[in-house]
């Protein structure tokens, strides 16, 4: 059996936390391509607009690349793992602080054709 082709993007370090984008990637995960781009659209979250530029390059690169229809194509994956994490102080009373952590993510999105 042939192996079928896969476009996979990947972000590195976005400066949003993993557990909002695993979120809306939950939302789009096995939807079709077009559908993806209109629920991310009309999703008011903090990382819908990462995801959605995201979704857009593998579209293109799956149209360039590989020379798949745009019409066919699905997220056949998607995961956000924890990127680096920025540690930052804040100033508290009597002379302490505290440490802030500022989060990133690493998104991974793939789509393929359906059969």
């Amino acid at each position: 059996m042939a192996e079928q082709a896969v476009s996979k993007v990947y972000r590195r370090d976005v400066r949003i936390s993993t557990r909002k984008v695993m979120i809306v990637l939950d939302l789009i995960r096995d939807k079709d391509a077009k559908l993806a781009l209109g629920i991310l659209k009309n999703t008011p979250k903090a990382a819908a607009p990462y995801i959605t530029k995201l979704l857009n390059e593998a579209v293109a690169n799956a149209e360039n690349n590989f020379g798949m229809s745009a019409d066919k194509l699905y997220v056949a994956e998607c995961f956000a793992t924890p990127g680096r994490t920025l540690k930052r102080i804040m100033p508290r009373a009597k002379g302490r602080a505290d440490r802030i952590l500022k989060r990133t993510s690493h998104i991974t999105l793939a789509v393929k054709e359906r059969n």
